[in-house]
């Protein structure tokens, strides 16, 4: 094999887009994955004629016009609104809690009636110092609201009784007074026009990409030919889990193509709090994309009790991992040739256009 400027590990949206910045630079990549597909978490594969998001539902959205321009480099997206609903028992609420929440919730229809119901929920707990996830929630939006749209997603979530979460966890929660179901407040949001993968490829030309390739046996007989590394998995999984397994949480997709069915559920996103209802949403995933065609294929989100071996989605923040992280940060100081980034490398869930950022700053640093 020649050499190589660098060895991305992990062709997912970090990768791709170091990857392309390197080669801005005159630099050369040899990006692996240890998936059969480049694209990462936000790989979108075509199923009769539908792009279903294979690890769940990705919405781009940010506030970073720089970000927001840079990305559009490379896809056409359309103008898709997230507006997911939430069902409770059969009823039917907008989300965010928004003023057509309340109006199903109390019957209010002006922004005063529904601070006035918000605030006499908050009067009967009277909590100014909360102790765990229930007694947050109560302080800010009180019991119905919390019992009906809260309490059971968050659990199904967590896999753990709202009294057992800190309440940290929802230091705010998001209210609007105005009827307006776009859940971000970004000014920029959209779907790339014929999905994710299609971005990443575009990202990735001029680099060589090798799949089915685990980073460990790989790099052990060709460390010679990189001259630095970047390392987008666990960074605990890099170190040999010296100091024990950062935790996360993980999820579960029962994914359906529906062939006799043009529309399941009439939106890309709905929540199901119940928390007696195992998955937490249905995703039907031609409305990301406005699609037409013959058949639908939807997707059950299942929550799952994480464990070493499996797929790692949401790092578990808490006290005890971040100290944790913080000795692996130690020893990846130590580390001459090898840089981490990502959400596993560095430990810290991304948003899409969070994840660019990052990487195009590290990429300005190299």
């Amino acid at each position: 094999m020649k050499k190589y400027d660098y060895l991305v590990i992990g062709a997912g949206l970090f990768g791709a887009v170091f990857a392309h910045e390197m080669k801005k630079k005159g630099k050369t990549c040899l990006v692996i994955d240890k998936r059969n597909h480049i694209g990462g978490n936000i790989y979108t594969e075509n199923v009769e004629g539908i792009n279903v998001h294979k690890y769940g539902a990705h919405i781009f959205h940010t506030s970073n016009k720089e970000v927001w321009n840079y990305v559009n480099q490379f896809a056409e997206f359309n103008n898709y609104i997230n507006s997911p609903v939430a069902i409770y028992k059969g009823e039917l609420y907008n989300l965010p809690f928004n003023m057509n929440t309340f109006n199903k919730m109390w019957g209010v229809k002006t922004p005063a009636e529904a601070k006035a119901k918000i605030e006499e929920e908050k009067a009967q707990y009277n909590i100014s110092e909360p102790k765990n996830l229930e007694e947050q929630a109560l302080s800010l939006i009180g019991r119905d609201v919390y019992e009906k749209l809260v309490k059971g997603y968050t659990e199904k979530q967590w896999g753990r009784d709202c009294t057992d979460l800190p309440a940290s966890i929802i230091k705010r929660l998001p209210v609007r007074f105005i009827y307006d179901n776009n859940y971000f407040n970004d000014p920029y949001q959209g779907i790339p026009v014929g999905g994710y993968t299609a971005i990443i490829e575009k990202l990735l030309e001029g680099a060589e990409v090798l799949l089915n390739t685990e980073y460990a046996d790989f790099y052990e007989g060709h460390k010679e030919l990189f001259g630095k590394v970047l390392f987008t998995g666990p960074i605990d999984e890099y170190f040999n889990f010296k100091f024990g397994h950062l935790e996360y949480r993980t999820v579960e997709f029962d994914t359906k193509y529906l062939p006799d069915t043009d529309n399941f559920q009439g939106n890309a996103v709905v929540n199901y709090t119940e928390r007696e209802i195992p998955y937490t949403r249905i995703i039907e995933h031609k409305h990301f994309e406005f699609n037409k065609c013959k058949g639908t294929v939807v997707s059950y989100e299942y929550p799952r009790e994480w464990a070493p071996g499996i797929e790692p989605y949401y790092p578990i923040n808490n006290d005890k991992n971040t100290a944790l992280y913080e000795k692996y940060l130690e020893e990846a100081a130590k580390e001459t040739n090898v840089i981490f980034g990502g959400r596993l490398g560095m430990y810290k869930y991304f948003d899409m256009d969070k994840t660019i950022e990052a990487a195009l700053k590290l990429a300005e640093e190299n």
